[in-house]
């Protein structure tokens, strides 16, 4: 016999191993017996792993949350999961879409108000980074994003597809949070602040997504460009000067805005991150924001100024409320 032979005998038998525990596990569970189930599923986790088993480990436990989750088994499915990347983590496991998937399915089972779900996610995206402290694999910002948007949870969704690369998602979303939450006249509000964001994490091609897919799909603006609410005109020109980075244009459009940025102080903060990014303007000397002002600046302008890609520079911030 080969040795590739060999590998797969081998990893066959270990697989049928796995069945037929799982297959114990799952009658335990089917009998009430939560709480021994629970005890098994961790013993024989330090078990595979002490083996350096991690595959077994790892389907064994994300079967097992599964399992606990479709019982309504809410602490001993988190702790499952939390299992789950504990395997990926001491594995070394490298990021795929299959394995992102499957954490984005935990997340969504988890209890929404549950503080094991906010520890979850935290962890998730660290790893997906290869705990470097960045903020998380784009992919799995996208899904997380789309399952807070089905749970109509519309801050954190905006929030984690400002670091995905999904700006048609982003535009999709923010229509249902504008025409559900928002006032008629804040429409075009919606869509400037997901733009000055995306622009001051260097995510041009995004930037300019959300807001062609907004401005078309919202039914409360007319076609354009030109459009009736000067905000969204502001913003449309700014997407073109972003692209010819002169300067002049750049200032002289800031200037003739300045009624419609206004509307929101934040908005001048973000040009002035979008001036330095894009249009070579020098930073500000000793930047001194207090409070939660301060902590929104700094966490989602301040970082990865020597990155260069968009997607690079998208995971390049701290969480922060996008309220």
């Amino acid at each position: 016999m080969s040795e590739q032979e060999s590998l797969r005998c081998s990893s066959a038998r270990n697989r049928g191993g796995v069945q037929r525990v799982e297959g114990k596990l799952r009658a335990s569970v089917e009998k009430g017996d939560y709480y021994e189930a629970h005890q098994m599923y961790r013993t024989l986790f330090f078990r595979y792993m002490s083996q350096a088993k991690h595959a077994e480990a790892r389907e064994l436990m994300y079967n097992g949350a599964l399992l606990f989750f479709s019982y309504n088994q809410q602490n001993s499915a988190a702790d499952l999961s939390m299992l789950v990347l504990e395997v990926l983590e001491k594995s070394e496991t490298k990021v795929e879409d299959e394995i992102l998937e499957s954490l984005a399915k935990l997340f969504s089972l988890m209890d929404q108000n549950s503080p094991e779900r906010v520890a979850f996610v935290s962890r998730a995206l660290k790893w997906s980074t290869g705990g470097s402290g960045k903020l998380g694999h784009p992919k799995l910002h996208q899904l997380l994003a789309v399952t807070l948007w089905k749970e109509q949870n519309y801050s954190e969704s905006r929030y984690h597809f400002l670091h995905s690369s999904d700006g048609e998602g982003c535009a999709q979303m923010l229509v249902e949070y504008s025409a559900s939450r928002g006032f008629r006249s804040e429409v075009d509000m919606f869509v400037a602040q997901a733009v000055l964001q995306f622009l001051c994490l260097k995510n041009k091609n995004s930037a300019s997504v959300v807001f062609s897919t907004y401005t078309e799909k919202h039914p409360s603006i007319g076609k354009g460009p030109p459009f009736v609410q000067p905000l969204l005109n502001f913003i449309w020109f700014l997407l073109l000067a972003v692209d010819g980075g002169k300067l002049k244009v750049f200032t002289v459009l800031c200037e003739q805005y300045q009624p419609s940025l206004k509307r929101d102080p934040m908005y001048n903060e973000y040009l002035d991150r979008i001036g330095q990014l894009f249009f070579g303007v020098p930073p500000k000397q000793s930047p001194s924001y207090g409070g939660l002002l301060g902590n929104l600046l700094n966490s989602l302008m301040g970082s990865g100024e020597e990155d260069d890609g968009a997607e690079e520079a998208q995971e390049d911030s701290s969480p922060i409320e996008l309220d």
